[in-house]
C-alpha cells in the first residue's frame, strides 16, 4: 500500500469577508394590508380623474340649483319689460372688455353693437344693473331661471333613480329568480310598455291630467324602468345556480330572502351602474317634452323650455340660448363621466373588453 501525502490547506479569514445582513440589500415580500370591496371601489374610483371631474361637476351644479337663484335680487317669474334683451353684465369681467352688456346685432345696414345699459336714449339708466346671464324678451332674468330649471333636471334624475331602483330593480329580481310562466308573463307585460313611445304617452296624459312636473314624472314612470329591469334579471339568470344560492336555499332560506339578501349584493354595483346611465336619458327625454312644448307651464322653465324659448330669438339674441346649453351639456356628460368610472371602479375587467 502507497501512502498519499495529503495537503492541509489553510483559509485565513479577514474582517471584511462577512458583513452584518443590515447592510445588504434583500427582497423581502411586502405585506399589503386588506381592506373591504367598498374600499377598493372607492380607490378606484378616486384614481379615474374623468369620473372624479365629473363627480365634482354634479356637486357644482347641486350647490347652484340650490344657491344660484338666491344670488342676485330677481326672481324666476320677475318680468321688466323696460329690461328686455339685455347682453350678460358681469361687474368684474366688464372692466377688460369681457361680458360688458355690449352685443353685436345684424341689422339692414351691417353689423352694429350695442350697448343697451348705457343707451342714452334709454328714460332711466342701467349704469348700476347688472344680468349675469342677461335678460329674455320678458325682461326676466336668465342666471336665476336656468338654475331653477336645473332643479327640474335634478330632480328628474332623482326620479330616474328611485324608479330604476324602486321598481326596474325589484321586478327584474323576482322576474328572473322565479322565471318559467312568472317569468315570461312579466316579461312581456314589460315588452308591451316599451313597444309605446314615451311622447305617445305623455301627449295621452297631458290630455287626462294638467301639464306639469307630475305628469312628466308619471311619463318617466310608467316606461322608464325597463332598461333595469332588463339588467336585473339577466344578473338573476346568471347567479340564481351559482352553489352559494344552492347551499343556502338547502339550510332553507326562502324565496325572498334569496332575492334581496344573496343575490341582490352580488348585483348591486352594476345596478348602480345601470341607474346612472339612465339618469342623462331621463335628462334629455325631460328638456325635448320641454323643448316641444310639452314640459313645465309657465312661468315654470326646465332647461328644456328655456332652450325651446330662446331658439327663436337666436338669431338676434344668440346669448339666451348658452347658459341653458351648456349647462344641460355639462349636467348629462358628468353623469356619463360618473358612469363610466362607477362601471370601471365595480368591474375592473370591462377595461379589458
Amino acid at each position: 500500500m502507497s501512502s498519499h501525502n495529503k495537503e492541509t490547506v489553510s483559509i485565513e479569514f479577514k474582517p471584511d469577508d462577512f458583513l452584518p445582513a443590515e447592510n445588504h440589500s434583500i427582497g423581502i415580500d411586502r405585506v399589503y394590508p386588506a381592506q373591504s370591496y367598498w374600499k377598493d371601489v372607492l380607490s378606484s374610483f378616486l384614481k379615474n380623474k374623468g369620473a372624479a371631474a365629473g363627480f365634482i361637476a354634479i356637486i357644482f351644479v347641486i350647490f347652484m340649483a340650490i344657491a344660484g337663484p338666491y344670488m342676485n335680487g330677481y326672481t324666476y317669474n320677475e318680468q321688466i319689460i323696460a329690461n328686455q334683451n339685455l347682453a350678460p353684465r358681469v361687474p368684474v369681467l366688464e372692466r377688460w372688455g369681457i361680458l360688458d352688456g355690449s352685443e353685436t346685432m345684424s341689422t339692414s345696414t351691417g353689423k352694429v353693437t350695442v350697448n343697451r345699459y348705457t343707451d342714452p336714449k334709454k328714460t332711466t339708466g342701467l349704469e348700476n344693473t347688472y344680468y349675469w346671464f342677461g335678460t329674455d324678451v320678458l325682461g326676466r332674468d336668465i342666471f336665476t331661471r336656468t338654475f331653477m330649471g336645473t332643479r327640474i333636471s335634478l330632480y328628474i334624475a332623482l326620479v330616474a333613480v328611485l324608479v330604476d331602483m324602486c321598481f326596474g330593480m325589484s321586478y327584474g329580481l323576482i322576474s328572473g329568480y322565479f322565471g318559467g310562466t312568472v317569468d315570461n308573463a312579466m316579461q312581456r307585460f314589460a315588452e308591451i310598455l316599451n313597444g309605446i313611445p314615451t311622447l305617445v304617452i305623455v301627449t295621452l296624459l297631458m290630455l287626462v291630467l294638467k301639464p306639469g312636473l307630475a305628469t312628466i314624472t308619471l311619463a318617466l314612470a310608467i316606461t322608464g324602468w325597463i332598461g333595469m329591469n332588463r339588467v336585473a334579471r339577466a344578473q338573476v339568470l346568471k347567479l340564481k345556480e351559482q352553489e352559494f344560492i344552492l347551499a343556502s336555499r338547502t339550510l332553507g332560506a326562502g324565496d325572498f330572502y334569496l332575492i334581496f339578501k344573496e343575490i341582490l349584493p352580488n348585483i348591486f354595483g352594476q345596478l348602480i351602474i345601470m341607474s346612472m346611465f339612465s339618469i342623462p336619458n331621463a335628462i334629455f327625454t325631460e328638456a325635448f317634452l320641454a323643448f316641444i312644448g310639452l314640459g313645465v307651464p309657465a312661468p315654470l322653465a326646465s332647461l328644456g323650455s328655456l332652450i325651446s324659448d330662446a331658439f327663436k330669438s337666436f338669431t338676434t339674441h344668440p346669448y339666451m340660448i348658452i347658459s341653458p346649453v351648456v349647462v344641460l351639456a355639462v349636467i348629462m356628460l358628468s353623469f356619463n363621466m360618473l358612469a363610466d368610472g362607477l362601471r370601471d371602479a365595480f368591474d375592473p375587467k370591462m377595461k379589458e373588453m
